[in-house]
């Protein structure tokens, strides 16, 4: 139990997390809410404020203006000072200045030509104890159940002081003050302008003491659910390092049945540097991987863009597919439109890299489409997501092909059909036959 609540008050402090990221993003989070309170209490005094002009009359409604302004002011400085290393100090401070505002307005009665003749005693019976309510209420938009606590606190501190005080009066009438009474005579007691009973306070600090209960546990866990979504996003962010961003969110998802091998139809694509390893030998081992990463990126870019999965890096380049994480019934069309892309993209790196005087990049792409089955391979400890069938050998080997054919990119009529013709503005230079090596049949292709 002990080690249990230890956790719940750690998730509860403000900023606490298990990394330097995940507690700036809870930060932002808490940053957020103090903004949202600023913004509620805006509009709430707004509300109270127009109530209070038709509804007190004159000149007393000018009175509990300046009050709700006053009020407005003070729930500006956390505001203003959110981003401030003591920020949550000064909003708790600024709580026990809203609270005992509020108190004072509420059971001190207007000063000179605001005053009335009503003793101060009666000042204690009226339903105005809401309005201290509306304090807690804005704490719990700040995902810090300490906070809440701290609210509710404050409030029965100063409204149980404040009914003391003049519980306390010399001209206070108070059934202790009496003996015995009858009925009648009680409520003759009750009913005087200048009695005071503790009942209603005591019914007032319950329910409040109770309703700050309920209040924190419930700020509590949406904190923790909070720190869990964040930790949740963390762990798809670290995922989207290694993976493709498509395959790390199915695997933060918890989908239990992902990595099932499944038959469907995907458009695969491999993307190669040419002569990369001539390119390496005249590079230092630094040179060569900054090399290798500028490709990648610009490479990865255009892919996610597309939609397109990285299925793995292979060395000086890549294989991506389309369709394989999630169908899409335009992965043809998708996996094309890409390819034509990509070679934009090389297209215009290798123009920067001549105009400072460095050597192009000759790019080469394959993409074939077809069945394959997609799913994990590996072992209980290591397990990757791919595409496996005959679709992934002739698209790797149709991206060898670009060599002898003298071309940047080849792609299979089976693509161009189910892509359903060329993306607009594009075009090949011709259609052939390409013999594939260890295979019966070649594949009819389109050249670019």
């Amino acid at each position: 139990m002990l080690e249990w609540l230890q956790l719940q008050l750690s998730a509860a402090l403000p900023g606490r997390s298990t990394s330097d990221e995940q507690s700036r993003r809870l930060h932002d989070a808490e940053l957020a809410g103090l903004a949202t309170a600023f913004r509620v209490r805006l509009c709430a005094v707004a509300v109270i404020a127009l109530w209070l002009l038709v509804s007190t009359a004159w000149p007393r409604n000018m009175y509990y203006l300046s009050v709700s302004l006053a009020f407005l002011a003070l729930s500006y400085i956390p505001y203003a000072t959110r981003r401030h290393p003591a920020a949550w100090t000064i909003k708790l401070a600024c709580t026990i200045l809203d609270v005992a505002l509020i108190t004072s307005t509420i059971l001190l009665p207007p000063f000179g030509d605001f005053a009335s003749d009503w003793p101060i005693q009666t000042r204690t019976r009226g339903p105005e104890f809401s309005y201290v309510l509306l304090l807690l209420a804005e704490s719990a938009l700040t995902y810090s159940p300490i906070l809440v606590v701290w609210t509710g606190g404050i409030i029965i501190a100063v409204w149980s002081f404040g009914i003391n005080t003049i519980y306390d009066r010399v001209d206070t009438v108070r059934f202790t003050d009496a003996g015995d009474l009858t009925e009648m005579q009680a409520l003759d007691r009750f009913l005087d302008p200048y009695f005071v009973g503790l009942t209603q306070m005591w019914v007032q600090v319950v329910t409040t003491g109770l309703f700050t209960l309920f209040l924190a546990i419930a700020v509590l866990r949406s904190r923790n659910t909070l720190i869990a979504q964040i930790k949740d996003n963390a762990v798809r962010e670290s995922l989207a390092r290694y993976v493709s961003p498509d395959v790390a969110h199915a695997m933060g998802d918890g989908v239990s049945s992902f990595g099932a091998p499944s038959k469907r139809a995907v458009a695969v694509m491999f993307v190669d540097i040419v002569g990369f390893t001539r390119m390496a030998e005249k590079r230092s081992p630094e040179q060569a991987l900054a090399l290798l990463r500028s490709f990648q990126k610009r490479g990865c870019d255009v892919l996610f863009a597309c939609d397109g999965t990285l299925d793995k890096f292979l060395g000086d380049g890549f294989m991506a597919t389309f369709g394989g994480v999630e169908p899409q019934t335009d992965a043809g069309g998708r996996a094309l439109s890409c390819a034509f892309d990509l070679l934009d993209a090389y297209a215009a790196w290798n123009a920067k890299r001549l105009l400072r005087g460095a050597e192009p990049v000759r790019v080469a792409i394959g993409l074939h489409f077809g069945e394959v089955i997609v799913g994990n391979v590996g072992t209980s400890e290591r397990r990757e997501f791919t595409v496996i069938g005959d679709v992934v050998n002739v698209a790797s080997r149709l991206e060898r092909a670009t060599r002898d054919l003298e071309g940047r990119l080849v792609v299979s009529d089976a693509c161009l059909q189910a892509a359903g013709g060329l993306p607009p503005g594009r075009s090949f230079t011709r259609t052939l036959t390409v013999e594939i090596r260890g295979r019966d049949h070649p594949v009819r292709a389109h050249l670019a």
